[in-house]
């Protein structure tokens, strides 16, 4: 397989075929994150792609998922992604899902009926980047879109019978508007109704915007404690009519698995025990991104 740099992918892609189908993320702007600085981004040459599925097809008969890379596979123009996908489906008849990551901009980019298409052809999970439901924070770590877009993106993936998957930030509005993001996450979340919310707590990296403001002393990342009230804030927000709310990613303090909306009570009650120090945090060496 011809892999260019950091790969990553969603927790729950572990078992799937790793595909790279772009280099870099098109719009790379984000303060917090450092996968893919220094990257330019470009869509892979055809010949390239196919060669993987070709080698992928031989030697991994035995996944079912494939999983599309870098960080925003949807923003390659339909004609293409139609055509990586049906390749996908001729030398692989055998997968069940394939799944990319994609921002607002990209997923707006697509008419229903392109959505459509491509969930027919087997997409069937796209994973979206909020961060936070708050436009203030949006505007500060430049997300590119504001909450309202995000909600018309995110209604889109579901509306296209496509599940939906949402990474919330935990930690990345600061001291001075934790609770405004976490209340107005949960408002975003509520009206976009995703199958799964994974809540990841923000860890600096020295070659961010974000970690180079924490280095001056321009951004102060919140205590543990901190954190876990500004995630028990934005669940106690959030209203969802089914799926998961999850904070099971390495970078957490206390691991969640929240069946919504029978089980949010239930979690309340286990970060309000995790406040009073009745259950035991991750401890920071077991932290990672």
């Amino acid at each position: 397989m011809h892999y260019e740099g950091i790969i990553i992918r969603p927790p729950s892609e572990a078992d799937s075929i790793i595909l790279q189908v772009t280099v870099g993320c098109s719009h790379n702007k984000c303060t917090f994150c450092g996968t893919y600085k220094g990257k330019r981004f470009r869509i892979k040459d055809d010949a390239v792609i196919d060669e993987d599925i070709r080698y992928a097809a031989r030697n991994f008969s035995f996944l079912r998922r494939v999983f599309l890379t870098d960080g925003d596979a949807l923003i390659i123009p339909q004609p293409r992604l139609v055509r990586i996908f049906s390749k996908i489906r001729e030398e692989m008849p055998w997968i069940q899902r394939i799944g990319l990551y994609g921002n607002a901009k990209s997923i707006i980019r697509k008419s229903p009926e392109e959505l459509a298409e491509l969930r027919n052809l087997g997409l069937g999970i796209v994973y979206m980047g909020l961060e936070s439901g708050d436009p203030e924070t949006l505007k500060a770590i430049r997300k590119g879109a504001s909450p309202e877009r995000m909600v018309e993106a995110g209604r889109r993936v579901r509306d296209a019978g496509i599940k939906l998957s949402v990474t919330v930030l935990l930690g990345i509005a600061g001291r001075e508007r934790s609770s405004e993001h976490a209340r107005a996450t949960g408002d975003v979340l509520s009206a976009m109704d995703p199958h799964y919310v994974g809540a990841l707590t923000l860890m600096l990296l020295p070659n961010t915007e974000l970690g180079q403001k924490a280095a001056c002393g321009a951004f102060e990342l919140m205590d543990p404690p901190e954190m876990l009230a500004e995630l028990r804030e934005m669940i106690a927000h959030t209203h969802l009519s089914g799926g998961l709310f999850l904070s099971n990613h390495a970078s957490n303090y206390l691991p969640l698995k929240v069946r919504m909306p029978a089980e949010k009570a239930k979690a309340l009650a286990a970060i309000d025990a995790a406040l009073r120090g009745d259950v035991r945090l991750k401890p920071e060496w077991m932290r990672a991104l």
